[in-house]
């Protein structure tokens, strides 16, 4: 879409707010709005003024003034404002250089493409995440000086088969077998419904939707792959309608990785491929359909993957998903079909278009920009030094002998730890400027200080339990 026909979209939809949307560095949404009087042609070169300072991890007060820059192909009518709102994602620039800030997410991944397009390798990468969330029905937590809780409750919890509902009507899915009944015990269903046609009405794919594994009300809703930068959008969409829809019908969404102690947590596996001139790299007569190019892939990635992680998985949660036996990948390794793998191969079909490769760790905690970025960097890292991954593991890794799962490369265990892999293993982040150390620093020093470190020195619940009395 260009400015004109954005301009035109407004009169044609009566828009009366333009809302202007760009990412924090952590990975939330943030935006201001303005009349739609204040849009003209103008406004898509010299952006709108804004105060930087309040953003976690951008710029001191005393160089606040930062400048919103709309990208008129992102543009969407919001379906949940009652004044009708044209949304639209923009960069970030400073406002008197006019160069695009290094620290604005979109940013790096827009950089990343566009090195990935200078090597010559590959000019698209696709991307195309899985994220799953929660649908709780009342959620409170606190946590200060002298106490600290939480407490999740959902109509479809297995812990309420047995709570007087007058009536209790059961049907309520077993812990990790919420994969995938019909209704009633699919309770959600005409929920998730109305979450995918909002997403279509606003111009993302969708391939399905579905009830995840756990019990108390985990979904997910599959988008059709994307580019980079537009994937990234979209996730940030598919995370807004999700969680106002569920706002809309008295219900509560959350991308949390582990919200729920002993059942399945909520990971997002990313689906990624590369492609030249319209011919697909990925696809060959190698192990599972695979190209060499696609093996040296995999291989940059379970080289990098403790430091991928940091951006992937970026929560002191997250770390509470990547534990065995909870369908969560915790061993470096790759196989077709076998989900216990880091990298896995789908096998759905034999088409060349088709092949592609699915990290599994990754998390909807995630920014997308970053962790999108981080996962090519390290996919192009693995071809240009031709990082072959090594064999193959076919067997349930899970189940090996400890001798021989002892020889298997895991994921950090914390956040922290997988900070410290970034503070060692950055330098193919830091190719073509894609990643800047103030970018990677930033991120490491945010990290630790405001997450994991806040983190340790709160009491936890639990630990009453195990240590009171001693």
């Amino acid at each position: 879409m260009t400015p004109g026909e954005v301009l035109a979209l407004c009169k044609e939809k009566n828009v009366k707010v333009v809302d202007l949307r760009f990412m924090d560095f952590p990975g939330l949404w943030q935006h201001f709005s303005v009349p739609v009087s204040a849009l003209t042609e103008d406004s898509f070169r010299d952006g709108f003024g804004f105060d930087g300072s309040s953003i976690r991890g951008w710029k001191a007060i005393n160089e606040s003034d930062m400048i919103v820059m709309p990208d008129p192909a992102t543009a969407f009518i919001d379906p949940f404002m009652e004044h009708t709102t044209l949304v639209m994602i923009c960069n970030i620039q400073d406002p008197i250089t006019k160069e695009d800030y290094p620290k604005d997410p979109r940013n790096v991944a827009r950089k990343a493409e566009n090195y990935m397009r200078s090597t010559g390798i590959a000019d698209t990468a696709y991307f195309g995440p899985e994220a799953e969330f929660f649908v709780f029905d009342d959620v409170r937590f606190d946590q200060n000086e002298h106490c600290g809780f939480y407490f999740l409750d959902s109509a479809e919890g297995r812990w309420n088969s047995g709570r007087d509902e007058k009536p209790n009507l059961a049907y309520k899915p077993r812990y990790k077998e919420g994969y995938f009944p019909v209704p009633p015990t699919d309770s959600l269903q005409d929920l998730r419904s109305e979450m995918m046609l909002h997403l279509i009405e606003a111009g993302i794919e969708v391939e399905a939707q579905h009830h995840e594994v756990a019990t108390g009300g985990q979904c997910e809703i599959d988008m059709r792959y994307n580019t980079l930068v537009k994937m990234a959008d979209h996730l940030l969409m598919y995370k807004y309608i999700v969680k106002n829809t569920a706002r809309a019908n008295g219900k509560t969404a959350t991308f949390m990785p582990k919200p729920l102690f002993n059942d399945n947590g909520s990971g997002m596996h990313v689906h990624f491929s590369l492609w030249n001139q319209s011919t697909p790299l990925f696809a060959g007569d190698d192990y599972a359909g695979l190209s060499e190019t696609a093996l040296f892939a995999i291989g940059g990635i379970l080289k990098h993957a403790p430091a991928l992680l940091a951006f992937t998985n970026p929560t002191t949660s997250s770390y509470k998903r990547l534990v065995p036996g909870f369908e969560a990948p915790v061993n470096l390794a790759y196989s077709s079909r076998n989900r216990s793998a880091a990298v896995r191969i789908p096998m759905y079909s034999h088409s060349p278009k088709t092949k592609r490769v699915e990290f599994r760790c990754p998390d909807g905690s995630c920014n997308p920009y970053l962790a999108f970025s981080a996962i090519l960097m390290a996919g192009l890292d693995g071809i240009k030094n031709k990082i072959h991954p090594g064999e193959p593991f076919d067997k349930d890794l899970y189940d090996l002998p400890p001798e021989e799962l002892a020889e298997v490369p895991c994921t950090p265990a914390t956040l922290d730890g997988s900070l410290t892999a970034l503070e060692n293993d950055h330098l193919f982040l830091r190719v073509g400027d894609v990643f800047t150390q103030d970018v990677i620093e930033t991120w490491i020093d945010y990290k630790r200080r405001e997450e994991v470190q806040a983190l340790q020195v709160r009491p936890h619940p639990y630990e009453f339990a195990l240590y009171f009395d001693i």
